[in-house]
């Protein structure tokens, strides 16, 4: 480049010279690696809940969400526009119109509560479910939980070509010439947010996705998580397979898992697939892999083994050999074969333990003599029983039920299974319509939802990676049906966990309900189109009937959980609150007057202890609320009033103080280093204000 620009310097017209710069510039920032795509795709979302007034970028609500006008005039309930592109003015009914954010522009989250169910009135943990477009719900988890959320699972839309997702209220098909660039561009737009949550010192980013885009996710989310030691799991998730006309049948799909800072996998037990009294797995003492053929560096991992070829039994073990001796000068022992670990084609292998290591085993019986193959260079197939299962018979998890007649034992699993989970899962609890399909349709007693996952397979994947952390939290941004939200339900229901769980979707309603909605008249925002959402129709109803154990018809659920024998119709204790997502005028948030519908983002932000609370006294000068743990000072003259009551309630954890000057935040704050502390409104305005527009 510094040649380049040398040459450029001997360019004596000034405005070719900065055109050229230009254009290197612009040229030196290409990508070296990674998806080239169309990245800023413009993407809008509707805001129902917001008037239609003056000034206002607002779209027809049953028209294209892109399709932007700006308000001139509202008088007698219609609006004066002017179309956004060509200018032109139009007068439409105001009821016919929806407030659009378009992407970049500052917004002012709030929560406004929908319903709740609480089911574990004794514990002050309280899971969230947010309606809401996920990108603008991801930016107030941001301010709420950057750095600090320990999993993320999402099953994001496939992009299948079928009308299986929206962009910008739109269905997207398999026509649409940008279809791969708006899928890719709402996908990177989100997990931009998304990286920003997860704890960088210990974290996990699981996504599922078909072959539709799994080369693109891939390579995406190799580009944006570089650090992230990343692997690609194959599920297999429909037994009965999928035809595919003139394809294979599709049976499985797959797992993308980003591990991040010292994120470990916790081996679990599998009894939704392996049954107690099952016997050990016994590993090949021969060495496989090509790289662990004889060598000078490992000579004592090669020795003759010498098999009785009457009894089957060893009884002897030579000692090591050099290896400048060969197998054949080895002498032999009348009645017994000796046998080396050499592959069938010749080739001399190591054994898989040292010499003493296997006297050690084999004296405890944890060696075992296999088939007899007296016409191939190994004469024998021997096997050992690995260090993991050794310390389960220590421990009790394996027990010893007999010998052999080799004098090897017969061991089984005593409780269940602790297993390390391979890339290739086959299991049968993670039939989606077993365990997906017929479960949901068992809840909520009809045909609401399409693909929804095996509520096993998601509980699986969770538990690999907060098996051990039983006070995790846990987010889902494409929270669909509500199966991340059962299963983590159900994970703290089996170990007594405290694990908390933010699940977010949109309330779209189907194609078809969507037709019939709109011929009976009815338009995206109206109650009857909102009833039949997915958030309201699909994901609450799940939520509420998983937790109570009946279904929407309130009788009892039938069946029980697999690997626990737990009855459906028991419930599931937990607490959960349905928020919808909503935006505040920034005006009214600075002047002190949306403190109200801001408590459930600052009960959020606290840590969403116990029972949202309500703001119930307009002229109180401080809100203390000690089982929430928060507390916040409202008019800061009455300072020395909220210290005092902040020192009889230690268990207070966050301080909110309302104040314009930051000397005064921080005199304020001095005694409380022990606790978390934020500015309002400033630290609530300027996070919005700063952080938009990726």
């Amino acid at each position: 480049m510094a040649a380049i620009h040398d040459l450029l310097a001997q360019i004596p017209d000034e405005d070719l010279r900065a055109r050229l710069e230009q254009e290197i510039n612009r040229l030196s920032k290409t990508k070296k690696f990674g998806l080239v795509f169309e990245e800023h795709l413009p993407e809008c979302t509707p805001l129902y809940d917001i008037p239609v007034k003056r000034g206002s970028t607002v779209a027809k609500k049953a028209g294209v969400i892109s399709e932007m006008y700006e308000v001139y005039s509202v008088k007698d309930g219609i609006a004066t526009c002017y179309h956004k592109k060509t200018e032109e003015k139009e007068d439409i009914l105001v009821d016919e119109l929806v407030c659009v954010a378009q992407f970049g522009e500052p917004i002012y989250p709030y929560l406004k509560p929908i319903d709740s169910i609480c089911n574990a009135p004794e514990s002050e943990l309280w899971h969230t479910l947010i309606e809401a477009d996920n990108y603008h719900a991801l930016q107030l988890l941001e301010y709420l939980y950057a750095g600090k959320v320990d999993c993320i699972y999402i099953d994001p839309p496939y992009n299948t070509g079928a009308k299986d997702w929206k962009y910008n209220n739109d269905y997207v098909d398999g026509v649409d010439a940008y279809r791969h660039s708006k899928w890719l561009s709402m996908m990177q737009k989100r997990l931009k947010l998304a990286k920003n949550l997860l704890n960088p010192q210990d974290s996990v980013l699981m996504v599922t996705i078909d072959e539709k885009e799994y080369l693109h996710l891939g390579c995406l989310l190799e580009e944006m998580f570089p650090d992230a030691t990343m692997q690609m799991i194959s599920s297999c998730i429909n037994y009965t397979a999928t035809a595919r006309r003139n394809q294979f049948d599709r049976i499985n799909e797959y797992i993308f898992i980003l591990m991040i800072g010292d994120c470990q996998i916790f081996p679990q037990d599998d009894s939704k697939n392996f049954k107690q009294n099952d016997e050990v797995n016994w590993r090949s003492l021969r060495r496989q892999n090509s790289s662990n053929i004889r060598d000078e560096q490992h000579p004592n991992q090669f020795y003759p083994i010498y098999v009785d070829t009457r009894t089957n039994r060893i009884v002897k073990v030579g000692d090591s050999l050099p290896m400048d001796v060969d197998v054949k000068d080895v002498p032999a022992m009348n009645g017994c074969e000796t046998v080396f670990p050499i592959r069938d084609n010749g080739k001399e292998m190591m054994w898989g333990l040292a010499r003493d290591t296997f006297l050690e085993r084999f004296e405890k019986g944890y060696v075992k003599v296999g088939k007899h193959t007296p016409n191939k260079p190994q004469k024998y197939v021997l096997s050992f029983l690995e260090k993991g299962v050794i310390e389960g018979i220590s421990n009790g998890d394996v027990k010893i039920t007999g010998r052999r007649s080799d004098g090897s034992v017969i061991a089984v699993y005593n409780s269940q299974r602790k297993v390390m989970p391979k890339t290739q899962w086959n299991f049968k609890s993670h039939d989606a319509r077993e365990y997906g399909t017929y479960l949901l349709d068992n809840i909520i007693g009809e045909k609401r939802f399409s693909y929804p996952k095996s509520l096993y397979a998601v509980e699986d994947c969770l538990k690999y990676f907060t098996a051990e952390k039983k006070n995790a939290l846990i987010v889902d941004f494409f929270a669909g049906s509500g199966t991340t939200l059962h299963a983590v339900n159900l994970m703290n229901a089996e170990d007594s966990g405290n694990r908390r769980c933010i699940i977010i979707t949109n309330n779209e309603v189907s194609v078809a309900e969507s037709t019939f909605l709109s011929e009976a008249g009815f338009q995206p925002g109206d109650d009857e189109w909102e009833r039949l959402g997915v958030a309201r129709y699909v994901t609450w109803p799940r939520t509420i009937c998983s937790i109570k154990g009946k279904d929407i018809n309130g009788h009892p659920i039938a069946g029980n959980y697999i690997g626990n024998d737990m009855p459906i119709s028991d419930g599931l204790k937990a607490n959960v609150i349905f928020f919808k997502l909503g935006f505040l005028d920034k005006t009214s948030v600075s002047l002190g007057r949306q403190l109200a519908p801001m408590f459930p983002v600052l009960w959020l932000k606290a840590g969403a202890h116990d029972v949202c609370p309500k703001f119930s006294n307009e002229n109180a000068y401080m809100q203390i609320f000690p089982k929430n743990k928060f507390a916040i000072l409202i008019d800061e003259k009455h300072f020395q009033e909220f210290d005092e009551e902040m020192k009889k309630h230690p268990e207070i954890q966050t301080v909110y103080i309302v104040t314009d000057s930051e000397a005064g935040y921080r005199e304020m704050i001095s005694g409380y280093g022990d606790k978390y502390t934020y500015q309002l409104y400033r630290d609530y305005l300027d996070n919005f204000r700063i952080n938009t527009g990726r």
